[in-house]
């Protein structure tokens, strides 16, 4: 019996200008979607781009390098799944039911993204970063920020509102980021992981009001 060929993808010699990190960087963004920031190997990223190895240092002098891409294009995608949502509130004059659901709407996103996009969710949050002053615009949505900003944004409404307290203001995004956080981990990887669709729906929606009423 004649032994299996392993199949391999063609090496391509010659890139335009850019065409390169970007099938290295789309290379370690399915990567992550599949596996989770392990998976991210440069080795394997060149090998799905189809080009050698050391072509790929021109652009990324190391694993650290390429998973910190990786990490900037998934909290990019986590903003812009978090802006989705915001784009579904229905207008209306009054700015509280607008803050309100804005709240809502980044945790709704928040959530949604870490149960549907959990590879690309644990790429986001592998490496400790420092965020509120962070102005990578590789890491935001359309609406140019990242979503920590997005929420620092929903809670400026919720005080402009009149609901949430100038006192009470400061560090508030932590408490409420802390809480979605905790819960999207308790889903994915906690004692959660065995709830049904429907439990887990209702758990996130009496945690996305108690956040909204405690903060």
């Amino acid at each position: 019996m004649k032994s299996k060929k392993t199949t391999r993808p063609p090496v391509r010699k010659t890139f335009r200008h850019g065409d390169l990190r970007r099938a290295l960087l789309e290379a370690g963004v399915a990567l992550a979607r599949d596996g989770g920031p392990n998976a991210v190997v440069l080795r394997e990223a060149t090998r799905r781009a189809g080009v050698a190895p050391n072509a790929a240092y021109r652009h990324f002098s190391s694993h650290s390098d390429l998973l910190q891409a990786v990490r900037a294009s998934a909290l990019s995608s986590l903003a812009m799944a978090i802006e989705n949502e915001i784009a579904e509130i229905r207008p209306t004059k009054n700015k509280g039911d607008v803050a309100r659901a804005t709240l809502r709407a980044v945790g709704t996103g928040y959530l949604r993204f870490a149960l549907t996009e959990t590879g690309l969710f644990r790429t986001a949050f592998s490496v400790p970063d420092k965020v509120e002053d962070d102005l990578d615009a590789a890491k935001t949505g359309k609406s140019g920020l990242n979503p920590f900003q997005l929420l620092t944004s929903a809670l400026d409404l919720l005080t402009e509102a009149g609901i949430l307290p100038r006192e009470r203001r400061p560090g508030a995004e932590y408490l409420a980021w802390s809480s979605v956080h905790g819960l999207a981990f308790l889903i994915i990887e906690g004692p959660l992981g065995s709830a049904s669709d429907k439990e887990v729906q209702a758990i996130s929606q009496r945690l996305l009001q108690m956040v909204e009423k405690g903060i």
